[in-house]
């Protein structure tokens, strides 16, 4: 799960469960060349959960890892889903803000198994009942599915026997609350239908979960495997071509948009994808179509965009001038974006790359400006910033806010579009290397 090293922002909630994943992650950090920190989100339903912060930081400085905290302030009147929805998009932005590789939770087995029936009552497809996966988009892992809760808690026990003075831990009232679906689960319709099967019930629905995961992988795979939808993952968002969608039978391209769209975390039910499909095959370039539950789909000319929707408002980021190339190198955010820079000697520059070098000195970054022109890397005349981006694929609602990186009045790089014919070093000498990531927040 962990195949490249970096820092690791554990979901850690003030329960048992995620209080073993702390301590579990500290034993095999040093193994997988991680670093650890912890995150916890306090929604603000219950006057209880006011006090679990401070806990929950007791435990991260008893294991030497910085915490951070996100208070929501939901109210009581919040559903299970309004909280899960906030409580993850509160942690995603701890992780772009902390630059963290991976971000783990403590989902366990008997997640699991109440996720596989709760997605079962619910009418759920073949994908929904594949449960929930051990990784998921832009680092998110799970490594404690294969342990039951009892197991954790017996680790947890043994290894901080409750006299010892260790700090207190937190058991959510709504995990209790039958009102909410999953308790009602775990409480209620389990029990009666283990005294009523009189078999190992959970190992069934296990095996239910497994069949339909290989079902879902193989899918994936196959998205993999047809060269022709030209299929494309980065961070949250997921692209296809629309003519490929055209072409295949309508059930295939059905099921194929399904399961492109969990490939970035957005699940379609089957009256969605079917909307979706004919929105792809039959819109035009520049069309969006809202999908729920903060997901969003755009026509860039051949091809058909699966996004976090853009709120409606949205501001644009202020213009941050002398933003880089200050000092041996840093790091500088911008809006789904990453810039870094460090001082070495010039390589070849590529015109279209997300890697560049521009002679020694600062610049910043800002937005693009009506009537912006500059003159590509080996060009023979000025073109306007708006065209560029237009050709290549930017989505319309993320032209005005792309990122242009200038210094004074040149505009030297569109990252992954164009580098321009200013600044240029020549190859050996001392250079400002820029690497730009798009992240997607």
């Amino acid at each position: 799960m962990f195949e490249v090293p970096g820092l690791a922002l554990l979901a850690v909630s003030g329960g048992p469960d995620s209080i073993a994943l702390l301590n579990l992650m500290q034993l095999v950090a040093p193994q997988f060349g991680l670093s650890l920190a912890v995150a916890h989100v306090e929604h603000g339903i219950q006057p209880v959960t006011a006090r679990v912060p401070d806990a929950v930081s007791q435990w991260a400085e008893l294991h030497g890892m910085p915490c951070h905290i996100a208070r929501l302030g939901l109210g009581g009147d919040a559903s299970e889903t309004k909280a899960r929805i906030e409580r993850y998009g509160a942690l995603r932005s701890i992780q772009v803000q902390e630059g963290a590789r991976y971000l783990v939770t403590a989902h366990h087995r008997n997640d699991q198994i109440e996720t596989v029936l709760y997605r079962f009552l619910r009418g759920s497809g073949v994908f929904g009942l594949a449960g929930i996966p051990g990784k998921g988009p832009r680092g998110l892992v799970r490594p404690l599915l294969p342990f039951t809760r009892s197991e954790l808690v017996d680790w947890l026990d043994s290894k901080y026997p409750q006299d010892c003075g260790r700090p207190g831990l937190f058991c959510d009232p709504a995990n209790e609350d039958q009102k909410h679906d999953r308790a009602w689960i775990r409480h209620t319709v389990l029990p009666l239908l283990r005294q009523r099967s009189g078999v190992d019930l959970e190992d069934r629905l296990l095996s239910v979960a497994y069949d339909a995961d290989l079902q879902r992988s193989a899918w994936s795979a196959a998205l993999r495997s047809l060269p022709e939808l030209r299929l494309r993952v980065a961070d949250d968002c997921v692209e296809v071509a629309r003519a490929a969608l055209q072409r295949y039978d309508k059930m295939l391209s059905l099921v194929l948009l399904r399961a492109a769209a969990r490939e970035v975390g957005c699940r379609l039910g089957r009256r969605r994808a079917a909307e979706l499909l004919t929105f792809a095959t039959d819109g035009s370039s520049g069309r969006v179509l809202q999908l729920g539950s903060g997901w969003e789909a755009e026509l860039v000319f051949g091809d058909l965009l699966i996004k976090p929707e853009t709120p409606a408002g949205q501001s644009v980021a202020a213009d941050l001038e002398s933003g880089w190339g200050v000092g041996e190198g840093g790091c500088v955010h911008w809006p789904g974006w990453e810039f870094r820079w460090r001082v070495e000697p010039a390589a070849a520059i590529q015109r279209c790359s997300l890697t560049t070098w521009v002679t020694p000195g600062a610049g910043g970054i800002r937005v693009p400006r009506a009537g912006d022109k500059m003159l590509p890397l080996g060009g023979v005349g000025r073109r306007k910033v708006r065209r560029l981006l237009m050709e290549g694929r930017v989505p319309t609602r993320d032209r005005h806010r792309y990122p242009v990186v200038v210094r004074r009045r040149d505009i030297i790089w569109i990252p992954g579009i164009c580098r321009s014919a200013a600044s240029v070093p020549s190859v050996g000498d001392p250079a400002v290397r820029l690497d730009a990531r798009a992240t997607g927040h």
